[in-house]
């Protein structure tokens, strides 16, 4: 995700922003509500090719990292007024303004294997079982699209080519987690 974001100016007070570290499991998170009446946390996407992280919900505050590709998978842990807490994949966190931001998932793969070499993959497979046939083999950080996902595995689609990805290797689904 690093490689993505522009550094535009350094945020110090980012740490004043921050929650706590002990927060909510994500299944006992998703029973929380936010003002929206949406769930918090929850997963949603950068709409825009431009988004300003800023370090506190108003354009008053400064920008600290701006996003410059659509579809980043983000994390909603923060509701104020029109502006969203988020958090992305390498737990950098700000305030975006939420016109900014779509309800499309995407996710990306196994973030945390990035650097690990070149001989780290993740599977994509024609049907949601281990056994089933190898359709792609994604590196680590690749930005996929999700359409469903069961609690163990996620449809997805990357570059015109569709499959299943184990929910366990990606960043963008709550573990357990199933929608259409």
């Amino acid at each position: 995700m690093r490689r993505l974001l522009v550094r535009v100016c350094t945020a110090t007070l980012l740490g004043f922003l921050m929650l706590p570290a002990g927060g909510l499991l994500p299944a006992q998170a998703q029973a929380a509500k936010g003002p929206s009446g949406l769930p918090l946390p929850r997963y949603v996407s950068l709409k825009s090719k431009s988004v300003n992280l800023r370090i506190g919900p108003s354009l008053d505050y400064a920008v600290a990292w701006r996003y410059m590709k659509p579809g980043v998978p983000v994390e909603i842990i923060q509701e104020y007024d029109n502006w969203r807490r988020i958090r992305d994949a390498d737990g950098t966190e700000g305030w975006v303004n939420q016109a900014l931001l779509s309800g499309d998932r995407t996710a990306v793969t196994a973030p945390w294997m990035r650097g690990k070499g070149d001989s780290v993959y993740v599977n994509m497979r024609r049907e949601p079982q281990p056994s089933s046939a190898v359709v792609a083999k994604l590196q680590p950080g690749v930005v996929i699209h999700i359409g469903e996902c069961n609690g163990d595995w996620c449809r997805a689609e990357v570059d015109g080519t569709e499959g299943w990805v184990a929910q366990a290797e990606i960043w963008g689904a709550y573990p357990g987690e199933a929608f259409k």
